[in-house]
């Protein structure tokens, strides 16, 4: 699949089949994460990949209880009506999570430690279009609290939860989001 093919056609997925994911396909999936470029190539990523039933359950209760804190401190009334139901059913969570240490230069700065997050951003791209040419479909879900999404999935101190990546066969054909005109965005300075 041509790269620039996959970057256009890939879409945020939230019905996935029950079709279990092969340990090989999971492979391919978090060998394209680890290709992605971070500061200093200090690869500042784990993995922890999800399948157990009991944890989704509990990633689906923090989902929630982040969903009120947002509508709440947001007002945005739609939220509220967000079905959360995908992260109990999909075949793999993926959680994505950083470390700060590894995060380059930028550690040293009064705004501290960012370019890690980059670093993550960069390998949950690729695992999402490394699933898309797998025929997966994905989402990249951030409703959580990162503190006690690390206590649910039992990760140490320097690992924060960045994303967690769901990953399956979709249900059906996910809807196309529009895109604004590159060049509303651009700007060149010659």
């Amino acid at each position: 699949m041509n790269i620039l093919t996959a970057i256009k056609e890939r879409r945020s997925c939230r019905t996935f089949s029950n079709d279990p994911i092969s340990k090989e396909t999971l492979d391919q999936v978090l060998e394209a994460a680890t290709w992605a470029p971070s500061p200093l190539n200090a690869q500042p990523w784990n993995f922890v990949v999800i399948t157990a039933d009991e944890i989704k359950k509990k990633i689906v209760a923090e989902a929630e209880k982040s969903r009120e804190w947002a509508v709440e401190k947001s007002g945005w009334g739609w939220l509220g009506k967000y079905n959360l139901d995908f992260l109990a059913s999909v075949p793999a969570i993926i959680a994505v999570a950083g470390d700060p240490r590894k995060s380059g230069v930028d550690q040293f700065s009064d705004e501290g430690a960012k370019a890690y997050e980059h670093a993550c951003a960069a390998a949950v791209q690729n695992m999402l279009l490394a699933a898309h040419a797998l025929d997966l479909g994905t989402l990249w879900f951030t409703m959580f609290d990162r503190r006690r999404l690390a206590q649910i999935l039992g990760l140490g101190a320097n690992s924060v939860p960045l994303a967690l990546v769901c990953l399956g066969k979709a249900a059906a054909d996910p809807v196309p989001a529009p895109r604004k005109p590159f060049t509303d965005r651009t700007v060149f300075i010659e």
